[in-house]
């Protein structure tokens, strides 16, 4: 009926395994095969160099990629060290393989799958051309990461036919024909339920789910696939015997604030009954931006002195060229320290003037290093901006009251081990 509001539909597009299907674009004799993402750099020139000593009649090069024999891929069994998986084919998720899952556990899952590094590049690229495909069609589009994002269907024509299918198979079709990549949709009346069908039919799937669907489709489902329920929520929520969605929507809203506290229980009793209204936000003000790096061993302050320096120095240079592409200068430079046996510690400084220069952000990491342990062996280090504006924009910011600002010390106090790793901050 002319003048009837259209139902609210919103989607929720997730790209298929995206950062392994980055790589069977380029080497697509490795398809249906475990393949795990993650490690160390691409070693492509000394794959080439053993190509060549094993088939000296080819060429080989860019142009030959897709002519590799499968047996000279790297193996997870090969890998030693501390780096974690970024993706998994669909192969190696049947052998329980997952994202951020450590490539040494991985290994013992899945020793034969094959291992390959993240070729960021292109994986941007590759992110840049979907997203442009999509608000060429739907332009409502807020981007979530790399490889997804949130559409609203609502006002686009075609978007309410079937619920929003017909819209979501043109953006499919669209997106593979752009990319060689395909995606799995969910369209469902808000984020939160769209977020949830996304995962239903993966991949290359396309789940519609209405309001009255709740019940059928959303209460048997664990509760730790809402969007916001963490590990030790859910042990809580599995402590007190509820396990689904449809167990906690049957618990009364004061019940869940007094074991839960006022916010989130109140949080827990809405997306039970699969209520949400935010908008999707077509432009937001990052946070912060940030770089780390797991070593492949454990480094020391004073016997891997000029490994880590140099490890720092790339770090900072890292976080100034994201700040310098987009254009934002940081007020607060912060490090990130895992040791050995993952104690963590972060300390942050906040600066005179927001900059996004890369000595004067190394300068403030090593004041913030000064005021950590370095006698201890280190895992992981990174480094991290925050407290962003846009160049002209930079006046008198209110106080940070998370950003600790370092105490004078008496030089004679001063660590010794942290002075050997930052001499220039004498």
């Amino acid at each position: 009926m002319a003048g009837l509001k259209p139902e609210r539909r919103i989607a929720h597009l997730d790209m298929d395994a995206f950062f392994a299907s980055v790589e069977l674009l380029r080497y697509p004799q490795l398809k249906g095969l475990p393949m795990v993402i993650g490690g160390g750099r691409r070693r492509e020139t000394a794959m080439f160099e053993r190509l060549r000593e094993a088939f000296p009649d080819t060429d080989w090069g860019p142009g030959t990629l897709d002519r590799i024999p499968v047996a000279f891929f790297p193996r997870l069994s090969e890998y030693a060290g501390r780096g974690v998986a970024t993706t998994a084919t669909y192969a190696a998720r049947q052998f329980g393989v997952g994202s951020a899952m450590g490539l040494m556990k991985a290994a013992k899952l899945c020793p034969q799958a094959i291992l390959l590094p993240v070729d960021f590049d292109e994986v941007k690229r590759l992110s840049r051309t979907f997203k442009r495909v999509i608000t060429e069609i739907a332009p409502v589009m807020q981007d979530r990461g790399v490889d997804e994002v949130y559409i609203d269907f609502t006002e686009v024509p075609g978007g309410q036919r079937e619920g929003g299918r017909v819209l979501a198979r043109l953006i499919q079709k669209s997106i593979f024909e752009a990319t060689g990549l395909t995606c799995s949709i969910g369209v469902a009346p808000n984020k939160l339920l769209a977020k949830m069908a996304s995962e239903f039919n993966k991949p290359n799937g396309i789940s519609i789910v209405h309001a009255g669907d709740l019940q059928r489709l959303i209460w048997p489902l664990p509760c730790r696939k809402v969007n916001g329920v963490g590990p030790k929520a859910d042990a809580k929520l599995q402590s007190f015997g509820i396990h689904t969605i449809g167990e906690l929507a049957a618990r009364e809203p004061d019940w869940l604030i007094a074991n839960f506290g006022k916010s989130y229980g109140a949080w827990l009793h809405e997306v039970a009954w699969g209520r949400d209204d935010r908008p999707v936000v077509t432009e937001s003000e990052p946070v912060g931006m940030s770089r780390e790096t797991t070593f492949e061993r454990d480094l020391h302050a004073v016997h891997d002195r000029a490994e880590l320096g140099a490890i720092l120095t790339e770090l900072c240079e890292q976080v100034a060229g994201d700040l310098q592409r987009k254009g934002y200068l940081a007020r607060t430079i912060g490090i990130k320290l895992t040791y050995v046996g993952f104690t963590k510690v972060t300390r942050d400084l906040t600066l005179d003037e927001p900059t996004a220069d890369a000595a004067t952000i190394r300068r403030a990491a090593g004041l913030c290093l000064k005021r950590v342990d370095l006698t201890r062996r280190l895992r992981l280090l990174g480094v991290r901006s925050s407290k962003l504006v846009k160049p002209g924009t930079d006046g008198p910011a209110a106080p940070d009251q998370n950003a600790r600002h370092p105490k004078p010390r008496d030089k004679a106090h001063r660590d010794d081990h942290t002075d050997l790793l930052f001499p220039e901050l004498d």
